[in-house]
């Protein structure tokens, strides 16, 4: 008998799963395997978040397969010489995986590539199954490598071919090889979770993309961006996870009409981030076009703005969601991101890490690439924009809805006075335990230009 590995990274799924699918083609028995990655947990690239997430979706890959006849094989330790070992214990011709961009996944590969070439063991790289369109499938028609703008990359994107996809395989046949047992999230990383974490798994994706297709998408295109509404579909970590496709999201997704493409446009927004990190893997934590800032450093600002205590309620509300639910509204990650690197100043890199600390979603990719956008050294055409949060408040909640939901400080102040408490009257103001702002919003914007100005 022939046997063949799927190596599990960031497609925890078993329908369209190009991986899972090449495997059980290519072999009458298949080790679907995961690694617990020694390299990940000591690098701090695992959060606690993300491991309960992370724990949920491998509990559930693990009863999928089992209803197919198989079973999810764990290991712990360094990837390459796990797969090593089941290489030479089983004799396994092919290695399978799912293409990434990171720097990292790209040493992944490499280690198994050096490792297996003595069995005899290929390599098999499977594109588009984290991504829609493969990172450099389609580039501009100069002499540029990758698209540096994101509309005539969405343009192009329209156009190119996407794969079918993939059922899931009737059944799976894996060997006798030893496993660990299923990871818990407290052995995956410690510490304390945010308290309304989603529950991880393709089944938990799959319920929410169904939903979310079966009516709020019609409705994404004027909600998108109405903090109150929450009218997002919050799978994005799903798909961070590979929980689901986002090849058959798409396919799923009825681009003809208005919230539907809509919602496609963001998601050529994660392909297309993934596209840059591809050409450009120094912008995972080096300026992608510097400004040669020179950032300030105010470490109590930075904790201000962490906790959710800055005084700007909007930006405050955002960060108290975050720690939370593991999860923030898009357009609050907006608010929260420009206030921090345009208002305070201070380096995109301390709120990509504390993004990182706590999104469910974070990856390299999406997480460091939207922070430079904001930031004004990534990819944004306009790299001065200051978001200013009191218009953000007015424009995007303009009733308080969402300030009130995260701020429990702030129930009692109705309406629109929610976003400016120090001008509500002195005997109301004395009773609310909320701060006054750490900065004057000209202060921080007249600050930020001068800087920028400085350096042209």
């Amino acid at each position: 008998m022939s046997v063949a590995i799927a190596l599990f990274t960031r497609d925890l799924r078993v329908r369209d799963n190009p991986v899972l699918h090449a495997a059980c083609r290519a072999a009458t028995e298949v080790v679907p395997l995961f690694v617990v990655d020694a390299g990940i947990l000591r690098s701090g690239k695992m959060s606690a978040n993300r491991a309960a997430f992370l724990a949920d979706a491998l509990a559930a890959l693990d009863t999928h397969l089992r209803k197919l006849g198989g079973r999810l094989v764990v290991r712990s330790g360094d990837v390459g010489k796990e797969v090593e070992r089941i290489v030479a214990d089983l004799g396994a011709g092919e290695v399978h995986l799912a293409a990434d961009v990171s720097g990292y996944s790209h040493r992944r590969e490499q280690a198994l590539r050096e490792r297996l070439t003595a069995y005899g063991c290929r390599v098999r790289i499977h594109a588009t199954t984290i991504t829609v369109v493969e990172p450099g499938a389609i580039t501009p028609s100069g002499a540029a490598a990758y698209f540096a703008v994101f509309t005539p990359y969405y343009r192009r994107w329209l156009q190119a071919q996407r794969r079918g996809l993939l059922d899931a395989p009737r059944r799976i046949m894996v060997p006798a090889v030893a496993s660990d047992p299923l990871p818990s999230a407290g052995e995956m990383c410690a510490g304390p979770r945010s308290p309304k974490l989603p529950q991880g798994g393709e089944a938990a994706g799959r319920r929410a993309l169904r939903d979310w297709l079966a009516g709020p998408v019609a409705q994404y295109e004027q909600a998108h961006d109405d903090l109150g509404a929450d009218g997002t579909s919050r799978l994005s970590p799903y798909l961070h996870f590979g929980c689901i496709s986002p090849t058959e999201t798409v396919h799923a997704t009825d681009g003809c009409t208005p919230g539907g493409e809509a919602y496609i446009r963001q998601l050529v927004w994660r392909d297309f981030h993934h596209q840059v990190l591809a050409a450009r893997p120094d912008a995972a934590t080096a300026d992608y076009r510097t400004r040669h800032d020179r950032w300030r450093r105010d470490e109590q600002a930075a904790q201000a703005w962490r906790d959710g205590h800055t005084g700007y309620p909007i930006v405050d509300a955002g960060m108290r969601q975050l720690r939370a639910e593991g999860w923030m509204h898009n357009r609050a990650r907006l608010i929260t991101a420009s206030f921090l690197t345009k208002t305070l100043y201070l380096d995109w890199r301390i709120g990509a890490r504390h993004f990182f600390d706590l999104l469910v979603d974070a990856d390299v990719a999406n997480n460091q690439l939207n922070w430079q956008w904001v930031a004004g050294t990534g990819t944004d055409t306009r790299p001065n924009r200051v978001l200013n949060p009191l218009r953000q408040a007015q424009r995007y909640d303009p009733t308080g809805d969402y300030v009130r939901r995260y701020l429990p400080e702030l129930q009692d102040v109705a309406g629109p006075a929610v976003h400016q408490p120090w001008k509500l009257e002195p005997h109301r103001r004395a009773l609310l335990d909320y701060p006054d702002p750490i900065i004057d919003l000209r202060d921080g914007a007249e600050r930020f230009h001068a800087a920028r100005n400085k350096k042209q």
